[in-house]
């Protein structure tokens, strides 16, 4: 359906926020489904492109959907340059959600870049679930440096810590998000703990390997390039181990984005 910007502002070097009044019809996506957006104007390029949701409000008034992404080629180049007013082509939602536990006691998510966009709705979802108990939610974010740690003062705002590392140590802790949570990971080997995480393959397979012989839930995001969002096309294909249940390979845009971090065989 065609949605109407509202919003389309910089807010950092290279990463913009979003936001797309749309009809009433729309469904409302669960934490980790993604929408496929593009200009209606345009036939190059062609296909939409996916975004993770960031933020999505229902009333009586409107229905707005707010995308965080960050300029990386032609497609996101094109929207950037939309003012308000514009119209752009919102499908969705689309893909599997994350798996929400209201009984958890550590909730603990790892985002890395703009990973954080599906991460902080995500985050939001629990704040609303265990807002009558003492549930603790705790977020690791990573970026190359301070100005693209990017929507940090909305994740302080929902998590009762959140914790940052850059590449350059220009923010919080120098190196690498992962290392940063290896040196806490044994205050989450618990039952009542349950991780998740969005962010560069490189920073997925470090975790998966950090979480290796760990029973505590852990689900990842995939961040992969998708052409049709709707599984035709093939494009986004990842090998998954045996016994993930869903066959030697899967489609990340409908038997994901989201994963057991187990499941995937990162080679």
């Amino acid at each position: 359906m065609n949605g109407k910007i509202v919003r389309n502002e910089q807010i950092s070097a290279g990463h913009f926020l979003l936001r797309v009044k749309l009809a009433e019809s729309f469904k409302t996506p669960m934490p980790g489904q993604f929408v496929m957006m593009r200009d209606p104007g345009r036939i190059d390029p062609l296909l939409g492109r996916p975004f993770g949701v960031y933020g999505f409000e229902r009333s009586q008034e409107e229905v707005t959907v707010e995308i965080l992404y960050k300029v990386v080629g032609k497609g996101t180049l094109l929207l950037s340059k939309l003012r308000e007013g514009d119209f752009v082509v919102v499908l969705g939602p689309y893909g599997r959600a994350f798996d929400t536990h209201p009984e958890a006691g550590k909730v603990v998510f790892i985002c890395g870049g703009i990973g954080v966009a599906p991460i902080t709705y995500l985050a939001e979802h629990y704040r609303s679930l265990t807002a009558a108990r003492d549930a603790e939610l705790i977020c690791y974010y990573g970026a190359s440096k301070a100005e693209n740690l990017v929507g940090i003062k909305e994740l302080k705002r929902i998590c009762g810590r959140v914790i940052t590392s850059t590449d350059d140590g220009s923010h919080g802790f120098q190196g690498l998000i992962t290392e940063r949570f290896s040196a806490d990971i044994s205050l989450y080997d618990t039952g009542s703990s349950k991780i998740y995480a969005c962010g560069p393959r490189s920073m997925l397979k470090e975790l998966s390997e950090l979480m290796a012989g760990s029973s505590v839930f852990c689900q990842i995001l995939m961040e992969e390039r998708m052409a049709c969002g709707v599984g035709a096309c093939l494009g986004c294909t990842v090998l998954l181990k045996d016994g993930g249940g869903r066959g030697e390979r899967a489609r990340v845009c409908v038997d994901g984005p989201v994963f057991d971090i187990g499941d995937i065989h990162w080679g």
